[in-house]
């Protein structure tokens, strides 16, 4: 478009740095949101009250903002889909694999494999090829996150319901961002989260009510947690990942989902005063060092 300039190389790699480093943190400061906040309601009444609130919060944002909608009913369908998968479907498998009981340790290995199963489907169908490097750095993301919560998991607590819950979210995770990535590389990211928010709670709405009864112990700090999920984490973590991912091939951005769960560690130690065993001190290093491995592969051939 004319009067408009591409952002020097320079200005992109600044901006997706601290895309990246604000994603790292909001995603895993989510995991201790999560926590305090089924403390005081269950899965899907948490995700309707949170989809809720992001429509009430979007809703006057795009009005003001003018921003465009899907063109035609396939592209309206698309954000849909993306929709459901990122936020219904891997939101509710997440978090009632934690209510259910499994350990968090548990999950974030389980959900730390996402990366893989995305490095392995863009090979296959996005027609990417990621450097020897790139896949030494996922797969040495993934031991580190293993040493990050060893100390946490525990596979006696692992039921047949929590394991089913979080696989659902595992798959649902990784068809996402790839769908996303695939169908929906234009839509304005206001519209399409606001959309997207409308669509999950239609999906989840039922299921607090018919389910769960939409039982709710009202409290400041399920509240709390409800505001910094849906602000922080469901419009701007969401957001800058969707922006990293029309800037990076899929296999390289993903490989920075490796940091939440060792950052929730830390957040965890703030908030609950767990410190860290020396072994998930250790994994943290080697996260991070297969988290740059992963990043510097080269671009699709």
């Amino acid at each position: 478009m004319s009067g408009v300039t591409a952002p020097a190389p320079a200005t992109r790699r600044f901006s997706d740095a601290a895309l990246a480093w604000y994603f790292v943190t909001v995603w895993g400061s989510g995991f201790v949101a999560t926590k305090i906040g089924l403390q005081y309601t269950a899965p899907f009444t948490f995700l309707a009250l949170r989809f809720l609130l992001g429509i009430v919060l979007l809703a006057p944002l795009v009005w003001w903002m003018k921003a465009p909608w899907p063109q035609g009913l396939r592209e309206w369908l698309h954000v849909l889909v993306a929709g459901i998968l990122m936020h219904a479907v891997h939101l509710s498998g997440s978090h009632y694999s934690q209510y259910l009981g499994l350990p968090a340790g548990v999950t974030a290995i389980i959900l730390a494999l996402q990366p893989l199963l995305t490095t392995l489907i863009a090979m296959h169908y996005l027609a990417e090829r990621p450097a020897a490097a790139q896949i030494a750095g996922i797969a040495l993301g993934f031991f580190g996150v293993a040493l990050v919560v060893w100390h946490k998991v525990g596979f006696d607590a692992v039921s047949a319901g929590a394991l089913l819950a979080v696989t659902i979210a595992l798959l649902a995770l990784t068809a996402a961002t790839l769908y996303q990535r695939r169908f929906c590389p234009a839509v304005d990211l206001r519209s399409g989260a606001l959309i997207q928010f409308a669509a999950s709670l239609a999906v989840t709405a039922p299921l607090a009510v018919g389910v769960e009864g939409f039982a709710i112990r009202w409290n400041v700090a399920l509240v709390a947690s409800i505001a910094f999920l849906v602000v922080f984490a469901s419009i701007f973590a969401v957001n800058a990942l969707h922006t990293l991912m029309r800037h990076n091939e899929a296999s390289r951005v993903s490989g920075m989902l490796y940091l939440p769960p060792a950052f929730a560690v830390l957040a965890e130690w703030l908030f609950f005063g767990a410190w860290p065993a020396p072994l998930s001190l250790l994994g943290m290093v080697i996260t991070c060092v297969g988290v740059a491995l992963a990043m510097r592969g080269r671009k699709a051939s």
